[in-house]
C-alpha cells in the first residue's frame, strides 16, 4: 500500500481481537505517526486519532484517504 508518516487513514476493517475502546475506531480517521515492528517481522503502523488515542493497526486494516 506505501503509507507515509503524515497521512491519512481510514481503520477499514479489524482482522484480530481488539479491546472494546480500540473498536469503536472502526470506520474513524486518523494520520499515520510511525511504523513498529510487529510479529518479528511484520511492520505495524502507528495512527493517532483526532482524540489523541494512538495504536496501530496492521496495513491491511488501514484505507489511505486520499
Amino acid at each position: 500500500m506505501g503509507l507515509e508518516i503524515g497521512q491519512k487513514v481510514k481503520v477499514s476493517r479489524l482482522r484480530d481481537r481488539v479491546s472494546k475502546e480500540t473498536a469503536t475506531y472502526l470506520g474513524k480517521q486518523g494520520v499515520v505517526s510511525r511504523f513498529k515492528m510487529v510479529d518479528g517481522s511484520g511492520v505495524g503502523v502507528v495512527v493517532e486519532f483526532e482524540d489523541r488515542y494512538t495504536t496501530w493497526f496492521f496495513e491491511d486494516e488501514l484505507s489511505a484517504i486520499q
